[in-house]
């Protein structure tokens, strides 16, 4: 097993997590219910799944596709997701402001 790939992907996975809204449901989930164990194995299988899913798909997708090609890709998706968070996110909510 590669133990520096794996903590890489722990230490991204978990930053990445904290405070997100998958943790805030968690919160929220626990604090109305008295089954904080059912809530924690829910949320963990949870992410776990999803994060099966996406190494099953980056591995299908890594065998179709270069490397290179798709960095360069995730990079052209990331930068226009933070191009659209960054200008039309506060558009938005000056029309939200306005109503």
């Amino acid at each position: 097993m590669d133990w520096h790939l794996l903590g890489l992907s722990f230490i991204t996975v978990f930053l990445s997590e904290l405070g997100d809204k998958s943790q805030l449901a968690a919160i929220a989930l626990s604090g109305r219910c008295q089954a904080p164990r059912a809530v924690f194995f829910g949320t963990a299988g949870a992410l776990l799944l999803t994060s099966f899913l996406g190494a099953l798909a980056g591995g299908a997708v890594s065998e179709l596709l270069p490397t290179r090609l798709l960095k360069a890709i995730a990079a052209v998706g990331f930068a226009i997701l933070a191009v659209r968070l960054l200008f039309f996110n506060s558009e938005e909510a000056a029309l939200e402001g306005d109503e």
